[in-house]
């Protein structure tokens, strides 16, 4: 596992020896994570959800109410967002958590390294099935209330013109990739439309046979935290081997990003604001390195970056080096490029208030001063 100062003194040419001259966050309370040997991808998932604030609160909250229950990885998680709240010089070692997760499911061993998306699945998953056990019932829990989105498989027979609809629900939202794109381009694509035809035809209720058919995949509703995974690894037809491929695509992703009108259901549109960013280094799935970038306060452009135990501080201009490679350089750039990207929704009546509040405060001092 390398750590972030060598990471950092490659993206920027720098010798490895030369100082990187990034502060640690002395006066701050931020902890990194023990890395018990390939646990990369759980502690950068962690650090990731623990910076969602609605989230954070919600499983604080929960050890509070729930003292008495059994311990489950709900509960460890809970005791962990405790301890990485605490005032301590240190880093934190996630023990209790680790042992849970290999204990309720023992493909996430520290033997092997695994994929941060599909443990962030298993674990939103495994959240709501624990609360939706707590409380005996089968209703959406607050882990659906943030996560969850809606989006409907619809088909357009070309012959008879009938419509088919089929809803999904999802917690994280996966999409393609492209060369030297950005993060509202691969939603676009996401949604592109697909004809059915030769041996693909799809069959029509209403023609009982097989029609040609438009096919495509609109979003109904979007979640309050969006956590968008980029698939940057397919497996290699030209290889004819079972071995995934990292695409290390530059992908732009910006600190705010709005979503349409006219792909909202109610016909609103939706501001998004990013708070984390997982990021891949290296080339291969199995064989990676996980590290994690947050912003810590809505109020500030400061970054951290969470290496394992490692805590650094970096600006919003040093989020582009981890947007991936450009066509020209592969081979010879960075592969260390955004992963998984947590983005909230921006309350903006709020902001706007808070913002004329802020404003107002602001000014009264101001002519405070002068008199």
């Amino acid at each position: 596992m390398q750590g972030l100062a060598k990471v950092w003194r490659r993206l920027n040419g720098d010798p490895v020896g030369t100082p990187i001259g990034l502060a640690k966050p002395e006066t701050q309370n931020y902890h990194g994570l023990v890395n018990f040997g390939n646990t990369c991808y759980c502690n950068s998932v962690i650090q990731a959800l623990f910076f969602c604030e609605p989230f954070r609160e919600k499983v604080l909250e929960y050890k509070k109410v729930n003292k008495k229950v059994a311990d489950s990885l709900l509960s460890s998680l809970s005791h962990l967002f405790s301890e990485l709240q605490k005032k301590r010089s240190n880093s934190v070692k996630p023990t209790k958590f680790i042992q849970m997760l290999k204990k309720e499911n023992e493909i996430f061993d520290n033997i092997l390294q695994h994929d941060a998306q599909e443990f962030l699945n298993y674990l939103l998953n495994h959240i709501g099935d624990t609360l939706k056990n707590d409380a005996k019932a089968k209703n959406s829990t607050w882990v659906h209330d943030l996560f969850q989105g809606v989006m409907t498989n619809v088909t357009r027979c070309l012959s008879c013109e009938s419509v088919s609809e089929k809803n999904e629900h999802f917690l994280d939202l996966s999409v393609d990739i492209e060369p030297n794109s950005s993060i509202n381009h691969c939603l676009k694509g996401f949604s592109a439309t697909e004809t059915l035809k030769g041996d693909h035809k799809y069959y029509c209720e209403t023609c009982c046979s097989k029609q040609e058919a438009n096919k495509s995949l609109e979003i109904r509703s979007f979640p309050s935290i969006l956590a968008l995974h980029l698939k940057r690894f397919r497996f290699d037809d030209a290889a004819r081997n079972t071995n995934m491929t990292k695409l290390c695509y530059r992908v732009v992703f910006s600190r705010e990003f709005r979503i349409p009108s006219s792909i909202c259901k109610n016909g609103e549109s939706i501001l998004y604001s990013l708070n984390a960013v997982v990021v891949h280094c290296g080339k291969e799935i199995n064989r990676g390195h996980y590290i994690t970038l947050v912003r810590p306060s809505k109020y500030h452009d400061t970054w951290l970056c969470f290496d394992d135990e490692d805590v650094d501080i970096l600006t919003a201009s040093d989020l582009d080096t981890f947007f991936g490679t450009t066509e020209s350089s592969i081979g010879r750039g960075n592969t260390e490029s955004g992963y998984i990207l947590f983005y909230q929704k921006v309350d903006e009546e709020k902001e706007k208030e808070q913002n004329e509040t802020t404003n107002h405060v602001s000014t009264k001092s101001q002519k405070e001063k002068k008199k």
